[in-house]
């Protein structure tokens, strides 16, 4: 039977890339961009089951008008794509307030506003599954992305409060935690701070060296089986990490992490005071 599959930031990328995967298969989508040009193709192939719907998810007005216009075309929502989203590169003294501000709105606030405006639908249907796009770096960090980890770090946090709360309701919520990928999110989607403090250079240096091994980035195409099993699964993770990157440094980290907290048990049972 075809889902009804609501995506925001679909003019691109995963997207896209996802959008059109579900669209092959027959189910209907409903597809989010600020330029609905870039749906073009895919409306033509696909007709009445593409609904192109514009949307900036900074704009929670829009939002719930955008929400409202998909429930009332398809008649629900099954499935939550929350997409949107950008990478900000530089190192966290160099970021304006503007540019931190601004991550945090789309990456962070956008997710949230689409994910309260699809909530009710969800509840009223008793059934649902919102997908989160998180990274895996809203779990482990790299340098020179530290508001970026931040606002994947806040939408990590959420998503698994809005899981616990909405479990007995029928709906479902997974992280998906991708690591870099050879989509445009670190090329023209990416966003730079400026990077005039020489103390940092090495730090930049060291970046860049770690990007140049082209074993280190994902086949963007290669996460669509992913995505499709996700979706159609009955008992869906609470998390999937993407790539082999992911797996291999989330391991790493949470594997450190353990070591700390049995190393300093006794030092924090201590601190309970009784």
């Amino acid at each position: 039977m075809s889902k009804t599959i609501f995506i925001t930031g679909a003019s691109r990328g995963f997207g896209k890339l996802w959008a059109e995967a579900f669209l092959k298969r027959g189910d209907k989508v409903a597809a989010t961009a600020r330029n609905l040009s870039a749906l073009d193709d895919l409306a033509a192939v696909y007709g009445d089951n593409l609904l192109p719907v514009q949307l900036d998810v900074n704009n929670r007005e829009q939002v719930i008008e955008a929400t409202n216009q998909v429930k009332a075309h398809f008649g629900r929502i099954d499935i939550l794509i929350n997409n949107a989203g950008y990478g900000l590169f530089g190192t966290v003294e160099e970021t304006s307030e503007e540019q931190a501000r601004a991550q945090m709105e789309t990456n962070f606030f956008g997710l949230l506003w689409v994910t309260q405006a699809v909530l009710p639908i969800m509840r009223e249907q008793k059934s649902g599954h919102i997908i989160q796009v998180s990274s895996f770096l809203g779990l482990t960090t790299l340098p020179l992305l530290g508001l970026y980890n931040a606002s994947k770090f806040a939408v990590e946090g959420l998503s698994e409060s809005i899981a616990s709360e909405v479990a007995h309701l029928g709906i479902k919520v997974t992280l998906i935690e991708p690591n870099g990928f050879a989509t445009e999110w670190a090329g023209a989607s990416a966003i730079q701070t400026t990077s005039d403090i020489e103390d940092y250079n090495p730090v930049r240096a060291a970046f860049a060296k770690s990007g140049e091994n082209p074993d280190s980035w994902g086949k963007p195409e290669a996460t669509v089986a992913a995505i499709l099993t996700i979706a159609d699964s009955p008992n869906p993770p609470a998390r999937l990490l993407l790539g082999k990157v992911a797996y291999n440094s989330v391991h790493k980290v949470y594997t450190q992490r353990i070591q700390d907290i049995e190393e300093w048990k006794e030092v924090s049972i201590a601190a309970h005071g009784h």
